[in-house]
């Protein structure tokens, strides 16, 4: 499928900002789910975009502006070509062995009640690893409803029952690594054909470390593995690690930017 994606964040400052810092994991990598045809990104603003790669292999730009400033919008725009590999991510450098992705953060570590849960999913479940996977994303997506929480970590997640999907993913990815399988956070996109209006935040999911399989993407808020309909942007720990946009403004506090995400099929060019 060739999607094409229009991610546009916007920071209104008043009173004016004196300058603001930017960090942007906004530029997905190919590998044999996805291939980026292209893309970009824009700032409205006088600056320099830097490039480089953190510890994960994310690509990262960065910029800084100085002087005053009432506005501010990035948008990230491109086309990508997916293809269904049953949510395996395959074709991508792996710069960290496994059990990395073994240790808590503050957004994933797990409570007793967590852990309570994710045992006795564990203990029902098939032996097979893929399997209990399987089993762990169902219990979850049973359990918590897609909603708004002001405390996305996997411990008030799991208390309140409700979260958006990447407070989802962190109950996921909590109980993962309790029951001893590397997991970690996948931020991107999802294309949902009968969802009219633009999203509100990026999507985000877990990717937990199957033996005999490797590294496969479990979305707990949809029920499923990512389809040709995700697009994966940038992995880490948790969701502040893979988050497409971090930025700090000087001066007094500001409200936070808002967010339109459009992701709609594209049709291949003629020849």
């Amino acid at each position: 499928m060739r999607l094409r994606i229009v991610h546009e964040t916007a920071y209104h400052y008043a009173p004016p900002a004196n300058g603001t810092i930017q960090t942007l994991r906004l530029t997905p990598r190919g590998h044999d789910g996805q291939f980026v045809i292209n893309w970009r990104i824009e700032v409205d603003q006088d600056c320099h975009l830097s490039t480089t790669t953190d510890p994960f292999g994310n690509i990262v730009q960065s910029f800084t502006t100085e002087g005053k400033l009432d506005h501010l919008v990035i948008t990230a725009l491109g086309e990508v070509e997916t293809n269904d590999m049953a949510g395996m991510v395959r074709g991508q450098a792996e710069r960290f062995p496994k059990s990395v992705f073994l240790r808590d953060t503050r957004l994933t570590e797990a409570d007793a009640a967590l852990r309570d849960f994710a045992s006795s999913v564990g203990a029902q479940a098939s032996t097979d690893p893929l399997s209990r996977m399987h089993a762990l994303m169902q219990a979850v997506h049973e359990t918590i409803e897609i909603g708004h929480g002001d405390d996305d970590s996997a411990v008030a997640t799991f208390a309140g029952r409700t979260g958006d999907p990447r407070a989802i993913a962190h109950v996921f990815i909590a109980m993962a690594r309790h029951l001893q399988v590397p997991a970690r956070y996948a931020s991107g996109y999802l294309h949902w054909p009968e969802e009219a209006e633009p999203a509100l935040a990026e999507h985000g999911w877990a990717e937990a470390f199957v033996d005999g399989v490797g590294w496969i993407g479990f979305d707990a808020s949809m029920n499923l593995c990512p389809t040709e309909n995700y697009v994966r942007l940038a992995i880490g720990l948790d969701r502040i690690a893979a988050a497409p946009v971090r930025g700090a403004s000087y001066g007094d506090e500001h409200a936070p930017p808002k967010v339109s995400i459009r992701v709609s099929e594209a049709r291949a060019a003629k020849r």
